[in-house]
């Protein structure tokens, strides 16, 4: 598909400090076609609870025309920070809810309208990731010539999501064009509400991950970590992450050095891994930085605690791991088995030690092709091109 005009909005912001699904499409998208990448609405409650964070002065800067609303990333590729505020109205009962949410919508739809006046789009495509309550009546006010949603991480059972989230997700999927899924769980529930459902899986920037020629340099903050090196790199969140199975292994195994890459959450800096010596936290790293460190690992994991939220979401981590040919460990919730040919697939922290060693003992050259060649189906272009293959359906 080429030469047609995009519209993308999601949760996650352009200038969020971690890597992103939403920015990686919109970017394989502007190869081909002009894209405008909506960022969310700055909402009442962080304009005044977080004034003095350098995203929100920026917004502020832009609402009161400081700064042009309208950034250009590339010749085909424009990202847009609406110049109004929208009302926090999450602590609204239900059926005050639904008024407050339409008049937000209609607010950021103006907005949105505005940059397709001066980008001059036409007969655009709205595709929407993830974002169920802040889009919800996009369709009905900009008119699109389609409008598609794309469900690929269970945000509907997080507190702030799940209580008028639900409602949201349902009434959108009903009302889009066709929905896209990343994982089976997603399928079989959009096909509740809308027959137009297709699973296309997960993309990933396996360029990055690339390292065929050798070019990769390791950091020096994890170069001296002696091997063997057990690594994570992503959040650390105990909201996904088993902080146990990871005390498990470290304690057990002091012979093996765990390194985690990323930024923590409260429950990660006052958990007990901090005391332990074989345990390294190295911090946020920017995404082009990970593959350096992705390399120096001996095994890969994914150490998720199950719940709702991770059970059925598609680990993006899972394919930039393989793609370095990492041994990879990590937790067997419902949708790893999607990855089960080229995994090791732990039930718990016992299981964690036994395959990690199992993975050390097994790694070869030749598997580590294999996964190489299995995670390189899911380049973003595969991706993207599932997507115009259905929209040209």
């Amino acid at each position: 598909m080429k030469n047609r005009d995009i519209i993308v909005v999601g949760l996650q912001a352009w200038d969020i400090s971690i890597g992103s699904t939403c920015k990686n499409i919109a970017m394989e998208f502007s190869k081909n076609n002009r894209v405008l990448y909506v960022n969310p609405a700055l909402k009442r409650k962080t304009f005044f609870k977080e004034k003095n964070k350098i995203e929100v002065k920026k917004r502020l800067g832009i609402i009161n025309n400081k700064k042009d609303d309208i950034e250009k990333i590339n010749e085909n590729l424009w990202t847009l920070y609406p110049k109004k505020i929208v009302e926090s109205i999450n602590f609204l009962p239900s059926c005050i809810f639904s008024y407050f949410n339409k008049i937000n919508n209609k607010r950021f739809s103006e907005c949105i309208k505005d940059a397709i006046k001066r980008l001059n789009f036409k007969n655009f495509i709205i595709f929407n990731d993830n974002s169920m309550i802040d889009c919800l009546y996009l369709k009905e006010y900009l008119k699109p010539n389609l409008y598609i949603y794309l469900l690929r991480d269970n945000v509907i059972s997080r507190p702030y999501h799940k209580k008028h989230g639900v409602k949201a997700q349902i009434e959108l999927i009903k009302k889009v064009d066709f929905m896209l899924v990343n994982s089976y769980y997603f399928r079989d529930y959009g096909k509740k509400y809308n027959k137009n459902v297709f699973m296309i899986g997960q993309g990933c920037n396996l360029e990055l991950f690339n390292d065929d020629e050798n070019q990769i340099k390791i950091p020096e903050d994890i170069k001296n970590i002696p091997s063997i090196k057990v690594g994570y790199t992503g959040y650390l969140t105990s909201v996904r992450l088993d902080i146990e199975v990871l005390i498990y292994v470290a304690k057990n195994r002091s012979d093996w050095n765990l390194v985690l890459v990323g930024p923590e959450d409260e429950d990660f800096k006052n958990s007990e891994l901090h005391n332990l010596k074989n345990v390294y936290f190295l911090g946020l790293k920017k995404p082009e930085e990970l593959p350096s460190y992705i390399k120096s690992f001996d095994i890969a994991i994914n150490p998720q605690i199950i719940n709702e939220m991770t059970n059925w979401n598609y680990p993006l981590k899972i394919d930039e791991y393989l793609s370095m040919g990492k041994p990879t460990v990590a937790t067997k919730t419902e949708f790893m088995e999607y990855f089960k040919e080229h995994t090791y697939l732990p039930k718990n922290k016992e299981e964690y030690v036994f395959f990690i060693e199992k993975a050390i003992k097994e790694n070869s050259k030749s598997l580590e092709e294999k996964r190489k060649s299995y995670s390189r189906e899911h380049s973003w272009k595969n991706f993207v091109k599932k997507i115009y293959d259905i929209i040209e359906k």
